[in-house]
């Protein structure tokens, strides 16, 4: 994660559900406070108080939870395409393949589904480009079928009237950690992350920027060069 910066040591980590993690027998512990609670006994274990958080999707959120209920333990935090609001519409149109069990005969066919599912999101990407992509998302199984590499029943939060993974006020959240450095990573494509909720985001604290990639929607790679320059410039007030 981040390989552009050497100087950097990063903890990059599979939560729980996913990718090289086990699944847990529960799955009603597949919910941001049991994550968060993962992640402190990750860092307490490894001896760090304090550390420069960069949160995508729901790991922007966790960072904010976090932030709460430790205080002082980032000394900044990078946000990337979430907000204390999040638009319907791109909530709606993960919980449509969120969780979906869904396997492949081939890793040809599990690069064509994935592509099929965010032209909008990568419009630039090229097949090598969406090869990478689903290499980092999927696995192969003995069997020989390609997988998504995660728990399917993770995504039970996202079905019903009211997605438990989204509380419905996160403004409060946001608002109160002090001292806290933010960059806030918006996709300009976004369907997560409204323009309008990531402008009230830099208004709402005088200690956040915002930055647009340009040409993403949910969520940026953080690779594309806007987000890198960002990103070192950011990092550089940190030091």
């Amino acid at each position: 994660m981040l390989e552009y910066l050497p100087d950097w040591p990063a903890i990059s980590v599979d939560q729980r559900g996913r990718g090289h993690s086990a699944y847990d027998p529960d799955p009603t512990n597949y919910r941001p406070d049991v994550y968060c609670a993962d992640m402190f006994r990750l860092l307490d274990g490894l001896g760090h108080s304090q550390v420069i958080a960069v949160g995508t999707s729901m790991g922007g959120l966790m960072t904010l939870m976090m932030a709460n209920m430790r205080p002082g333990i980032f000394k900044a935090a990078m946000i990337n395409d979430i907000g204390p609001e999040i638009d319907p519409a791109g909530l709606a149109r993960l919980g449509t393949y969120v969780g979906q069990a869904m396997e492949f005969k081939s890793w040809a066919d599990a690069v064509e589904a994935i592509r099929a599912q965010g032209p909008a999101i990568f419009p630039d990407f090229t097949t090598d480009d969406w090869q990478d992509f689903a290499e980092n998302v999927c696995e192969q199984s003995e069997d020989g079928k390609v997988r998504f590499r995660y728990d399917p029943v993770i995504s039970d939060g996202l079905k019903g009237d009211k997605a438990a993974t989204v509380p419905p006020d996160l403004w409060p959240l946001y608002q109160a950690p002090a001292n806290l450095p933010m960059l806030i990573i918006r996709g300009e494509r976004s369907d997560i992350l409204s323009a309008e909720t990531a402008d009230r985001m830099a208004r709402e604290r005088p200690d956040a920027r915002l930055i647009t990639v340009p040409n993403r929607g949910h969520a940026p790679m953080l690779t594309e060069p806007a987000a890198v320059a960002a990103i070192k410039d950011f990092l550089k007030e940190q030091l």
